[in-house]
């Protein structure tokens, strides 16, 4: 500070010279007013505004920072206020994901709008840096007639299969996206025949007005199939199940956004539509437990599945969740083995995922990531000559046609994107979905904002982003020698894993081979893989909780045990078998 400045500072602090200034400027407009100079009022009323305001920020004592800066502190809020939209606009590089990059939602927009998506002058990523990928091309190009890209889900006991398009919409509830939002997603779906995921909001006179194919999701609340106490109620389940517009029955275990916690949407916010939709009261907290109370146990769980499908003739019925402690996935598939009843799919949720707002320990540090889950669940079931019977659906971060073609490589049959398709509509990555205040109506029950969404014009958008993404994911099918995406296996994706290393996928990530894990467990072979020897023995079909034998106890902290025996996935040591 200049040393006349540090006199000044030392007889009135420098920070109170904006209230001074403003204090000032009240006396020349009173002054001004007095004497009839036009500018008088105006100057008086913007100085004793001013004033007011740097007097109560004196006199309040939740911030520090207005105390010692009244008036002038507010600039810090409002900057820290634009922050994200500063550093999304102007500082962040057009490949920094912060969750998504420039790049990512330049393209879905692009794409939305039916505008050129092509990139001149050559790529912008950093072809040599650890962990770029790309598909290998073949000589021999095909040319396929569509790109319209299905897979057939059913099990052996499902009576209404269902040939589903390779890429959907992910689970978003009416609460969490606005009604006009919904409106245009599932009018979108309508348009270009794929599925939209209700969320575990349930199922709103939004989703049912254009007729679009749904995905029922049901969480641990059993919104729209519950009665007065919460508890699930078969008669309510099978008014909506047998819906015609009601394709695929999703069991909510947990989500990649915030596994293993639940919610509540407090009671202001639970309006009559909301209410109506989920089958609570109106104005009472509407509570989403972080555990289901009609199942308790892996073999409960299959029994729960195999009771929907038959209350709703015979759809497929299936769950969704993000992987955790692995012996959990593992019970699951033991009650598989000792039951012989098998879910008609299963979908695996990163914990990239995002849409639901959660607690930032949640978001960043709970949960496995798309890749690690994906292939757990996709190499259990091939070890244990179960994946035939099964489908698997993924998502977590999914917006461009390579993102399907890698999770389709790891294992999937089917991929979901959330927020894809909120780009799609319009979506700006403003971060304000929780608050009420999004800036485009997708994320609000605000009645004004919603108004921004123009249902008509997003229906198109919805349609063309998936029309175009499909189209592209064409292009690379083709390109790689194939004719459908489900033919793109780990065989065909090469990773950077140095300077001057590269890998296949195969090679680097470890795949079962089929009854391979059975094998191992009968003492015909070696486990093939340290996260089978160590969780498979322990876990136990009667119950979620491992078995107290062997090298891992329930209590005991994974910390304690040697280096080598504690990975949680089939990725957490280097590759290979």
């Amino acid at each position: 500070m200049l040393s006349w400045l540090m006199k000044i500072d030392r007889l009135v602090p420098v920070r109170y010279l904006t209230l001074v200034g403003l204090m000032f400027a009240a006396l020349l407009g009173a002054l001004g007013w007095w004497q009839g100079h036009g500018a008088g009022p105006w100057l008086l009323l913007v100085g004793s505004a001013g004033t007011l305001l740097g007097l109560r920020d004196l006199r309040q004592t939740q911030r520090s920072v207005l105390r010692n800066y009244p008036v002038l502190g507010h600039m810090r809020y409002w900057l820290e206020f634009i922050r994200p939209e500063i550093r999304q606009y102007f500082i962040e590089s057009d490949n920094e994901a912060a969750p998504f990059s420039r790049q990512q939602r330049s393209l879905v927009y692009q794409r939305a709008k039916g505008d050129p998506d092509k990139r001149p002058f050559g790529t912008q990523v950093d072809v040599h840096a650890e962990g770029h990928e790309w598909i290998n091309h073949s000589l021999a190009p095909t040319t396929l007639d569509s790109h319209d890209f299905r897979v057939l889900i059913g099990g052996p006991n499902c009576l209404q299969p269902y040939s589903a398009s390779v890429f959907n919409i992910s689970a978003m509830s009416f609460g969490a996206l606005s009604a006009n939002a919904i409106l245009a997603l599932n009018g979108g779906a309508r348009k270009g025949g794929f599925m939209h995921d209700t969320g575990e909001g349930s199922i709103s006179a939004y989703h049912r007005s254009h007729g679009g194919d749904l995905v029922w999701e049901i969480g641990s609340g059993y919104f729209g199939c519950r009665d007065a106490q919460g508890r699930f109620s078969e008669e309510k389940f099978v008014a909506n199940a047998t819906s015609p517009q009601v394709r695929l029955i999703e069991i909510k275990l947990s989500q990649g956004a915030k596994p293993g916690h639940g919610g509540v949407l407090p009671g202001p916010k639970v309006t009559p539509e909301i209410a109506e939709t989920r089958g609570v009261a109106v104005g009472e907290d509407c509570v989403s437990p972080a555990a289901h109370t009609e199942f308790g146990t892996p073999v409960e769980l299959l029994l729960f599945l195999s009771r929907l499908r038959r209350l709703s003739g015979g759809k497929p019925v299936g769950f969704k969740l993000c992987i955790g402690h692995p012996w959990e996935w593992f019970a699951i598939c033991k009650a598989m083995l000792e039951t012989g009843l098998t879910p008609d799919f299963i979908v695996v949720d990163g914990a990239e995922g995002g849409t639901g707002a959660a607690p930032l320990e949640f978001s960043d540090h709970v949960g496995a990531p798309l890749q690690e889950g994906l292939l757990l669940v996709h190499n259990t079931l091939v070890g244990l000559n179960l994946r035939d019977r099964i489908r698997l659906g993924a998502s977590g971060k999914i917006v461009s046609a390579f993102d399907i073609a890698r999770a389709m490589a790891l294992g999937a049959d089917w991929c979901n994107s959330a927020r894809g398709f909120m780009f799609a509509l319009g979506c700006i990555q403003a971060q304000h979905c929780h608050t009420g205040a999004c800036p485009t109506g997708v994320a609000t029950q605000d009645p004004q904002r919603q108004q921004a969404l123009v249902v008509p014009d997003k229906i198109e958008r919805v349609a063309r982003y998936h029309r175009n993404t499909l189209h592209a994911l064409q292009e690379l099918v083709q390109a790689a020698g194939l004719h459908h995406p489900g033919e793109i296996t780990a065989a065909h994706i090469v990773r950077r894993v140095a300077n001057d290393q590269v890998r296949l996928l195969r090679n680097q990530l470890c795949f079962l081979e089929p009854g391979e894990l059975l094998a191992a467990a009968r003492g015909e072979g070696d486990w093939p893989h340290n996260v089978y020897r160590v969780y498979w023995p322990i876990a136990r079909a009667e119950s979620f909780q491992p078995a107290e034998t062997g090298e891992v106890v329930s209590h005991r902290p994974v910390g304690a045990l040697p280096r080598r025996v504690v990975p949680l996935h089939p990725v957490a040591e280097s590759a290979g078998r």
